[in-house]
Formats: structure tokens, C-alpha cells, sequence
């Protein structure tokens, strides 16, 4: 199951024709193939499945997703996870 979470392109490197991106998880890096979206530049948000970009976010789109899951964390945080 792909949860669908917006990651935003930090850097983009290119080896020979494959095209590694640099993405931000709120906080979380990691490099990503991102040979099959076109015209991608840092500030971009993304998809990301199996550690391959697959598809490209409407800012506006990507900005209600993340906040929308950034409630539910903090929900599941207050319900979930108590501290000692």
C-alpha cells in the first residue's frame, strides 16, 4: 500500500540518463529516482513509490496533503503513543 505521502525536491543530480533527486519528507532525506518525471526542479513535490518519484504535485495540492497528515499525526500521537 502507498500511502502517498508529498516529499519536496531539495537537488537533482543527473548519471548519464538516469536523474537521482534529493527529497524532503518534513525532515526526513533521502534520494530518489526520478528519471520518468520530466522538467523537475528543486521546490517540485512528488510522490514517491518503491524509492522511485512517480508523480508530480500541484504546490497548492501537495500544501493541503501535508497538512492534512500532520493533523492526523498529531491526533494518533495524543491517542497512540502516551509518554511514560
Amino acid at each position: 500500500m502507498c500511502l502517498g505521502i508529498p516529499a519536496r525536491v531539495m537537488d537533482i543530480r543527473e548519471l548519464g540518463d538516469l536523474k537521482i533527486a534529493l527529497v524532503d519528507f518534513e525532515g526526513a532525506v533521502m534520494e530518489v529516482d526520478a528519471t520518468f518525471i520530466p522538467d523537475l526542479r528543486p521546490g517540485d513535490y512528488v510522490i514517491i513509490h518503491a524509492g522511485m518519484a512517480i508523480e508530480r504535485l500541484d504546490p497548492k495540492e501537495a500544501e493541503e496533503s501535508l497538512k492534512i497528515w500532520k493533523e492526523l499525526l498529531k491526533i494518533l500521537e495524543k491517542e497512540y503513543i502516551k509518554a511514560p
